[in-house]
């Protein structure tokens, strides 16, 4: 009695107990004399329950061999079979099956079963088994009845899991059907069902032709987008063939391809051929996959003619552009496979680009054009640099804020990076447009970024790709001004007044004296010859949109890109561009976009890529002298940017040495000594307690180690430096220090302070630790000696003083 079941908790929530309750009721409805509107209703409900968790449901093995029966079963109502079906579908892989499909003739059976098996995972080889019974039964003419509509989805899905299923005599079966299914499919509309009720009319009306999609009689054959009320089995199976065409193709269309004279002609005497093939023989005489080729070039073609009329209705243009895509993409797989259609096809698409290339609404469709020319071009002697300047140049500047085109954008440069640096230079001039894409979608795109700009970087583009780096978040905020101020009325849009200062963001974009800074960073092409400095003024009035979602997130990628660009340059770069960046690296420090954790992050990339840049060209310190002795002469540095200061503090010490470049006098040498000195009496002064400053006790050690080794070099310093190290404990008890600094890191200056001084008491032994001889610089023993620096001064000290940390006031 249905009033007195009790009502089944949500789906997740029932128990194993109450779901083998709920199978028995169930199981009890099937094995009854009639399967009504309740057994429908269980089992949708038991479909939901073993579908709706993420652990797997068990079912009984004799309820799962009912299932299958039931499925089976000939008097079953087809709702019912559905539900069986679906229920098997997510039991798999199911050890209690048993079904079969070598004797099922009724196709809606069959794919029902089908698709059963086919969710097994061919643990005994069920994917080949059902592949083989599709083609057998399309082979043969179908009852009355019967459809193969209800087959080709399934055929779909073997394609997709085991291609090598088919033999070749059997894609050639499928392949004659889907050339007739795609070519011949009836022009004439179908008939509506009759629905069986009292004012049905025993006579209806003649069906009229199928439509184009503005509305006008089509008048060619029929396609995917062609128009009627109702549609005939044949136009159904036109439309599935088209839609698993692509597959097909790339599956089975490429095997086989020379024919008995192909040796003996050119591909434009083949060209010329193919051209006249239509009207001097009988398309039936070509081989099944020629056949094929050849019918899905012309449906292809009238998709294309088909995608310039007007929709009446919008799906419909959503379709248009759709199978436009789909139509081009199969073109350039037919022209892969037989290179005699691509001359056709290749004046074909130039003309369609011409077309499209205006509407913004296409853009999509742009990509397998460009991508076919790419592929053929050369062959076809196409110039197609024009598409791809278009290509390049107009969609990322105006379509960037598009998420999906983004991702098929990068995703399109991202496999054919490798053809566009060989075959055409826009690809790389268009970086700053590229960038534009990971700026406005900074997380979906970084693993596509990664990929791609090892390919955008080179000699030529290298400077300004690092400066792009460093300005990407305020790209970001520079994109979000630009599509804000194309969306006000056109009557806001003029320029402001010069003499008046912007007071928004807004205003500036169109504020002459901001006007050319924006312009320099929306840039769609390489501009090498063009200052970046120009931008300063613009980082600060952006300075306002620092704190935006989107552009705190493009933030977070730059230092993943900046590692992945030092060590991609570490491969081409010579002396003159490692000297340019480690000189830009100076400068920009002080012009990044006003995000904290963005510019301690940047900080920190940049410090451990100096050192890299360092020991590939050891020589860039005496070379750029003037440019680091200006930078480590600066106090605010090491507050401001210690990771960097540091790291250049450590390379002066480490590479300002006669053994990395004979040009070092003891001239400069001297005058890193004085600089660095003045800086660490600067840091380490006694001041009032009150304007005492506390600085990165890393930076002491390191000024203090740099110091050590300079006059190690020139041995006349060792008694400034020795004085100056013996009054580090004095430094490191006074009460102003110590109010500033924590006790573990004035013990370990302290210690430091005695180690260095220690080893400064054997000259000899400084100068070989501190200065390698030439021949030994780069040797493994020295790398060893410098790797466990640390443990030969604590050894050193051990030796002069027992007692650690015990030095003369």
């Amino acid at each position: 009695r249905p009033g007195s079941r009790r009502p089944l908790p949500p789906a997740r929530e029932i128990q194993e107990e109450e779901l083998r309750r709920f199978v028995s009721r169930v199981a009890a409805l099937l094995q009854g004399p009639e399967l009504g509107p309740e057994a429908v209703d269980c089992l949708q409900r038991l479909h939901l329950t073993v579908a709706a968790t993420k652990y797997p449901r068990k079912l009984d093995g004799k309820f799962v061999e009912l299932l299958q029966t039931v499925l089976c079963s000939s008097k079953c109502p087809e709702q019912i079979q559905v539900l069986c079906a679906a229920i098997l579908r997510e039991m798999s892989p199911c050890n209690d099956l048993i079904l079969s499909c070598d004797e099922i003739q009724d196709t809606k059976l069959l794919s029902l079963v089908s698709s059963v098996l086919l969710a097994q995972g061919n643990k005994k080889a069920e994917v080949s088994a059902v592949g083989q019974r599709i083609v057998k039964v399309l082979e043969r003419r179908l009852p009355e009845g019967q459809s193969a509509q209800y087959l080709l989805p399934v055929l779909s899905n073997v394609i997709s899991l085991s291609p090598e299923s088919l033999t070749e005599e059997q894609t050639n079966v499928v392949s004659r059907k889907m050339a007739d299914w795609l070519r011949y499919a009836s022009i004439q509309q179908g008939v509506a069902q009759p629905s069986g009720g009292f004012f049905s009319n025993p006579r209806t009306r003649q069906p009229g032709p199928v439509t184009e999609v503005d509305g006008a009689v089509a008048t060619d054959f029929f396609t995917v987008l062609s128009v009627g009320q109702y549609y005939t089995q044949d136009q159904w199976l036109n439309v599935q063939a088209f839609s698993m065409l692509r597959n097909w193709l790339l599956s089975y269309g490429g095997k086989g391809l020379k024919t008995p004279n192909s040796d003996d002609k050119s591909g434009m005497d083949r060209s010329v051929m193919s051209v006249v093939s239509t009207t001097s023989t009988s398309s039936r005489l070509l081989p099944p996959k020629e056949r094929l080729r050849e019918k899905a070039f012309e449906y292809c073609q009238r998709l294309i003619e088909q995608s310039n009329r007007r929709p009446l209705k919008k799906d419909d243009g959503d379709l248009q552009k759709a199978c436009l895509i789909e139509a081009v993409t199969i073109m350039d797989i037919i022209c892969k496979q037989d290179s005699s259609y691509m001359y056709r096809a290749a004046s074909f698409l130039k003309i369609l680009h011409g077309r499209i290339c205006g509407d913004a609404t296409y853009a999509r469709a742009l990509l397998p054009i460009a991508q076919f020319f790419l592929n053929h071009s050369k062959m076809a002697a196409v110039d197609s640099d024009a598409i791809y300047k278009h290509l390049f140049t107009d969609i990322p500047a105006q379509l960037f804020h598009n998420p999906s085109l983004a991702f098929e954008f990068v995703q399109f440069c991202k496999d054919n990076s490798q053809l566009f640096t060989e075959t055409s230079s826009i690809f790389r001039q268009s970086f700053p447009n590229l960038f534009k894409f990971l700026a406005w979608n900074s997380p979906p795109l970084i693993s596509e970024f990664v990929d791609l700009l090892p390919f955008l970087l080179d000699a030529g583009t290298a400077i300004e790709i690092f400066h792009l780096l460093l300005d990407l978040p305020c790209l970001t905020a520079a994109l979000d001004i630009q599509l804000r101020s194309t969306a006000l009325p056109t009557s806001e849009r003029a320029a402001s007044d010069p003499a008046v200062k912007p007071a928004t963001c807004l205003e500036a974009f169109r504020h002459p004296l901001y006007k050319s800074m924006f312009q320099y960073l929306l840039r769609t092409k390489s501009a090498p010859e063009d200052a970046p400095e120009r931008l300063i003024p613009l980082r600060q009035l952006l300075g306002s949109l620092a704190s935006s979602p989107r552009v705190v997130q493009c933030a977070e990628t730059v230092p993943v890109l900046l590692e992945l660009f030092f060590r991609v340059v570490a491969e081409f770069a010579d002396g003159p561009l490692i000297n340019q960046l480690v000189v830009l690296l100076l400068q920009r420090s002080d012009q990044l976009y006003e995000i904290p954790a963005f510019k301690d992050d940047v900080y920190r990339v940049l410090s451990s890529q100096l050192v890299m840049l360092c020991k590939l060209h050891p020589a860039l310190i005496v070379e750029l002298s003037k440019e680091i002795l200006e930078f480590s002469g600066t106090v605010s540095n090491i507050q401001n940017k210690e990771a960097i200061f540091t790291h250049v503090v450590w390379a002066i010490g480490e590479y300002m040495s006669v053994s990395y470049d004979k040009r070092c006098t003891v001239e400069q040498i001297n005058r890193f000594f004085e600089t660095l000195e003045a800086m660490l009496f600067e840091i380490t002064q006694l001041r009032p307690l009150a304007s005492t400053s506390s600085y990165a006790p890393r930076a002491i050690s390191v000024l203090m180690a740099t110091l050590t080794k300079l006059a190690a070099r020139s041995q006349d310093l060792i008694p400034r430096v020795s004085m100056f190290l013996s009054k580090m404990r004095t430094f490191v008890q006074s009460p102003a220090v110590t109010s500033v600094y924590c006790e573990e890191d004035l013990e370990e200056i302290l210690i430091r302070a005695t180690e260095l001084m220690n080893l400064l008491k054997m000259p000899s032994v400084a100068q070989f630790v501190f200065t390698p001889p030439v021949d030994v610089a780069s040797t493994r023993f020295q790398r060893e000696v410098n790797d466990s620096l640390p443990f030969a001064l604590r050894i050193v000290t051990h030796l002069l003083e027992p007692a650690p940390g015990c030095m003369p006031g």
